[in-house]
């Protein structure tokens, strides 16, 4: 296991006990309704196991060393991309059902968003999210403490250099001028 200070991207793996919580969470709803109750039978018996099996091949989540990407979908993919350093906070939950699938969420807390958009990302079935979350946890950490971030002079700096060791000099000139003067 790599650690958060590699420059390297690490890929989270998911838990294939995901396919079997999502029909069933997905029945669930369907079951909550009497008039969905038919379609919630159809659902668990072979629809659900299809598009559980098909949304989990489509699960990707990759930290790298400034940007946390999650990627998701059949029908509608989406992508999602986060700098480290907008994380505010990672949440790890882990229900009583959650418990039984050994599942557990992870959710994101970023910078910038209003109170209803409290939470960017939710990620549900990462294999050994506890570990997965102190990694991003870390990694945040050195990006903010500049530790991934070598410092490299830009040309602007450069010239500046060397317009005040320039302005030094004729400083020092003028300073040997005045001191050798006669009154």
């Amino acid at each position: 296991m790599r650690s958060a200070t590699d420059h390297q991207t690490f890929r989270a793996r998911f838990n294939p006990l995901i396919k079997p919580y999502l029909v069933l969470y997905g029945a669930a709803v369907m079951a909550m309704t009497l008039v969905l109750l038919p379609l919630a039978v159809v659902w668990v018996c072979g629809i659900g196991q299809w598009w559980a099996s098909h949304y989990f091949e489509k699960l990707e989540c990759e930290l790298g060393p400034k940007m946390l990407r999650f990627r998701k979908g059949i029908l509608f993919q989406v992508e999602k991309s986060i700098p480290l350093e907008n994380i505010q906070d990672v949440t790890f939950i882990e229900g009583p059902i959650l418990r039984q699938f050994n599942l557990s969420t992870i959710k994101f807390e970023t910078a910038g968003q209003s109170m209803g958009q409290a939470h960017d990302m939710t990620l549900v079935g990462i294999i050994d999210a506890e570990a997965f979350r102190t990694r991003i946890l870390e990694a945040r950490e050195l990006l903010r403490s500049g530790a991934m971030q070598p410092r490299v002079q830009s040309a602007i700096e450069n010239e500046q250099i060397v317009l005040l060791r320039n302005i030094k000099e004729r400083l020092d000139d003028i300073a040997n001028l005045l001191r050798n003067r006669k009154p």
